[in-house]
This record gives structure tokens, C-alpha cells and sequence, in this order.
């Protein structure tokens, strides 16, 4: 086996990969505080304000499986530079915005800078640390920014906008750049490809016009429901095209995404894992952040705040899971024990009134959830990732990274529209009881306000229930027992 370059500083280069990962995961959720600010200053539509969430979306979701082959066949340390590099110009460029249109072409950039970003580091970090005990722990770190970044950003997009300015939230990735990008230039080898296979442009084409007409049609079910035929039409295109996408696969001499990777058991079982997460997870930022705000008056620094707890159980899961459990205890059994918890936490929320308090009825459902997520992310990212043919270390990096981020777009749409409709029904049976006049409901909370929290609490449900089946699911696909990679495998990897 070839030495490995990397052995000697591993701690460092983790430190440099975590903290790009922050910034990738951070961004996806540090803008919405400060959304209402940013509309204000440059005056555009409550409709348009939602592509400055989804345009960072759809360039990433859509391109990150062309990052990761990129990754693989010109380098990781040059892939990983250029996509730092990348976002901190289109960072600055969307700090200096002076039109709505200027924001959002920053914000696709860098979503397609972070595409490239997010494989390399999680590519980089698989063929880093290969002692299964170490790499456990190394993954438990990584998982454990991946799962807290969302709960960070909208802890910093408070604290930037209430205390700085609104430009600050991309601004403030100049800082975590600038300090990857030195650390990975001084710490990183480029290690050329033993094979270089040529890219599968057909393959590519295919899957990335899929990723973006499905994040784009379920981005617009928000706005204009399921029912509009462009919704529809997007949907359609985009089952049909990632049908086209698995046949090319199959008979590609030199496929984007080999199926052998995706096909293995223990790694399928991971990337449901991490979807199901995903689609769980982005719903309960979304409409907890609402509750917080709208219902129990909370400025968005203190909403930011009220998700530290969640964030700590996350971590600490997290951590211990990585180093103590991850050895002993089998995927199958960690990864659906992590969403079985969620389901509980969510359940826990849909206990929710006009007058809950915080401490009582909000931080112990938020513990649990930010427990059980922190099992799943630092198994699911280790099982995904091991055992990997080191020329397909970044496709499976870019395919953990895809369905998350696909997952959270899926989760935001659904979880709003099921809201919403659950909004509207209730006003419409009990607006009919009061059409005497007096707009009060239970406790003196005006009628809005209960079919709000009517309509958080139905969202709640759904994503118990997406928890509890993701935890069954999940357990009949991963096989029993601890994962070793075996010796030819873990020869590879160095």
C-alpha cells in the first residue's frame, strides 16, 4: 500500500474539513433570518423571496454528483481549493448585492461552488483517516457539523443581522474560506488518480436535469401548490429523467455514479437514512422557527437561541456514537434507534398550544430529536462512505451529500404545503362557527393564531410518521452485525 500522505496531520486536516462543511451546511439555513431584512433593503416580493433560499438549493442539489466525479479524476485537494475559492467570490458578490437579481445569481454559485466543496471534503476525509477506530471518531465530528450546521446558521444569521447588517450572512464566509483555504493548501497532497476515467457526459446531463427539476417542482408546490401544471410538468421531467439517468448508468463504460456503489446494502440503507433525516429535520427548523416567531413572539436571534439545546444533544449523539458505539453496536440498530428517537420528538411537539412554554413543552422534544439525529448523521455518513473503492470515494461522498440536500428540499415543500392546507381547512370550519362575530378561540388566542399552531401541529405529525417508517425501512434494509472493512478494501483506501 502506498503511504498515506495524509496520516501524520489527520486531526488538522479534519479541523480544515469541518470547517468547510460548516460553511456549506450553515448557508443553506444562515440567509432565512435575515431574508425579511434583505427585502426590505432591496425591495422585492414576498413571492420572490423564496429563491434566494432555493437557488442556493438547486445549484447545489443539482450538481453535486458531477462534483464528486470531478473530484475523483482531476484531485480532491484541487477540487476541494477551487470550490472554496469559488464561494467566497460569490459570497462577497452577494454581501455587495444592490438588486434582488444580483443576490440570487451569488447565491447559485455558490451553490455550485459548495457542490464541488462538499464531495472533495467528504472524499478527502474517507481516504484520510482509514483506522476504523479513528475514522469512527473523525466521522462523528464531520457528522456532527453536518447535522448542527442547519441549527448554527440560524443561530449566526440572528446574531449577524440583529447586531451587523443582513450582508454580514454572506460575508461571513469569507472568514471560514479564507482559513480552509490556507489550511488545505498547506496540509493537502494532490494525489493524481491511478485510472482517470473519461466523464459519462450523457449521465451527467441526465441526473442533473433530474436533481433540479425535482428540487425546482417541489420548490414551487410551496407557492403554487401540487395542482399547477408547471409543478406537475417538473415532476414528470424529473421521474423521467432520472429513469433515463439508471439506464445510462447500466450501460456506461464509465458511469457517473457506478450502481455498486448505491447497490451495496449497509450504503442504501445509509443514504435512505440520511434522506428520511433530511426531509424530517428541514421541517422542524422551518416550522419551529415559525412558532417561535409567530406565536410566542420571539425575536430571530432568541429563535436561534431556543435550537442551542437541540444542537448540544446533537453533538454530544453524535460524538459518543462515533467513539464508543460505532465499534460494538451495529448500524442496524444505531440508525433506526436514531429516527425512532426523532419520531419521538416529534411527537412530543404535537402536544403544542397557543400558551406552551418553551422549557416545558419545546427544549425536551428538541434534546430528543437532537439526539436521535446525531446517531443517524455520524453512522450514516460512515456506513455510506466505507469500504469504497478509492476512484469512487467522491461520487459516494457527492451521492450522501445529494440526498440530504434533496431530502431537506423535499421535507421544506411538503411539510409547508401540508401546513398550509391544514391552515386553511381549520379557519374554514371554525371561521363558519363564529360568523356571530367574536374571532376567539380556546383561551382567548384569536382564531389565526389556533389554526396556526393547528397547522405546525399537523406538520409535526408528518414528520413523526416520516421518522417511524424511515426507522423501520431503514432496519430491514441494513444487514446485522459491526462492518469491518476487509483487508483488500482497507488496503485501498490508503
Amino acid at each position: 500500500a502506498v503511504e498515506n500522505p495524509h496520516h501524520a496531520r489527520r486531526w488538522l486536516i479534519l479541523a480544515v474539513l469541518g470547517i468547510a462543511q460548516l460553511m456549506v451546511v450553515l448557508d443553506a439555513t444562515v440567509v432565512n433570518i435575515a431574508l425579511p431584512t434583505a427585502q426590505h433593503a432591496l425591495g422585492f416580493s414576498d413571492n420572490s423571496r423564496q429563491w434566494i433560499v432555493t437557488a442556493y438549493a438547486l445549484a447545489f442539489g443539482s450538481l453535486l454528483l458531477l462534483g464528486g466525479r470531478l473530484a475523483d479524476l482531476i484531485g480532491r485537494k484541487r477540487t476541494f481549493l477551487i470550490g472554496l475559492a469559488g464561494f467566497a467570490v460569490a459570497s462577497a458578490i452577494g454581501g455587495a448585492a444592490t438588486s434582488f437579481g444580483m443576490l440570487v445569481v451569488a447565491r447559485a454559485v455558490q451553490g455550485g461552488f459548495g457542490a464541488l466543496l462538499a464531495p472533495a471534503g467528504l472524499a478527502l476525509l474517507t481516504t484520510t483517516f482509514t483506522e476504523p477506530r479513528e475514522r469512527a471518531r473523525a466521522f462523528g465530528i464531520y457528522g456532527a457539523i453536518a447535522g448542527a450546521g442547519a441549527a448554527v446558521g440560524l443561530l449566526l444569521g440572528g446574531v449577524l443581522t440583529e447586531f451587523a447588517s443582513w450582508r454580514w450572512t454572506m460575508f461571513v464566509n469569507l472568514i471560514f474560506a479564507g482559513i480552509a483555504f490556507m489550511g488545505g493548501l498547506s496540509l493537502l497532497h494532490h494525489r493524481p488518480a491511478e485510472q482517470r476515467p473519461r466523464l459519462d457526459l450523457p449521465g451527467t446531463l441526465a441526473v442533473s436535469g433530474g436533481l433540479f427539476a425535482l428540487v425546482y417542482g417541489f420548490s414551487h408546490a410551496e407557492t403554487a401548490g401540487w395542482s399547477s401544471p408547471t409543478t406537475l410538468g417538473f415532476l414528470v421531467t424529473a421521474v423521467v429523467l432520472l429513469i433515463a439517468f439508471v439506464r445510462i448508468q447500466l450501460t456506461s463504460a464509465h458511469p457517473l455514479l457506478p450502481l455498486r456503489v448505491v447497490l451495496d446494502r449497509n450504503r442504501g440503507g445509509a443514504f435512505f437514512a440520511m434522506f428520511t433525516s433530511a426531509v424530517g429535520m428541514f421541517g422542524i427548523f422551518l416550522v419551529l422557527t415559525y412558532y417561535l416567531q409567530q406565536i410566542l413572539g420571539y425575536s430571530a436571534l432568541r429563535s436561534g437561541v431556543a435550537f442551542l439545546p437541540m444542537v448540544v444533544a446533537l453533538v454530544l449523539a453524535s460524538t459518543t456514537a462515533s467513539t464508543t458505539l460505532s465499534g460494538r453496536v451495529s448500524p442496524r440498530v444505531l440508525i433506526p434507534a436514531g429516527l425512532a428517537l426523532s419520531a419521538v420528538g416529534m411527537y412530543l411537539l404535537t402536544g403544542l398550544s397557543v400558551h406552551s412554554d418553551y422549557l416545558t413543552a419545546i427544549m425536551p422534544s428538541t434534546l430528543v430529536t437532537g439526539a436521535g439525529m446525531g446517531l443517524v448523521f455520524a453512522s450514516a455518513m460512515s456506513v455510506a462512505t466505507l469500504g469504497v473503492r478509492p476512484d469512487d470515494a467522491g461520487v459516494a461522498s457527492a451521492a450522501v451529500n445529494t440526498v440530504q440536500q434533496v431530502g431537506g428540499s423535499i421535507g421544506t415543500a411538503l411539510l409547508n404545503t401540508i401546513a398550509a392546507t391544514a391552515a386553511s381547512g381549520y379557519l374554514a370550519t371554525h371561521l363558519a362557527s363564529h360568523a356571530t362575530g367574536a374571532l376567539t378561540g380556546h383561551g382567548g388566542a384569536s382564531v389565526l393564531q389556533s389554526a396556526a399552531v393547528h397547522s405546525y401541529v399537523v406538520a409535526f405529525w408528518w414528520s413523526a410518521a416520516v421518522f417511524a417508517v424511515g426507522a423501520l425501512i431503514a432496519a430491514l434494509i441494513l444487514k446485522p452485525g459491526v462492518p469491518q472493512p476487509s483487508e483488500t478494501e482497507a488496503l485501498a483506501l490508503v
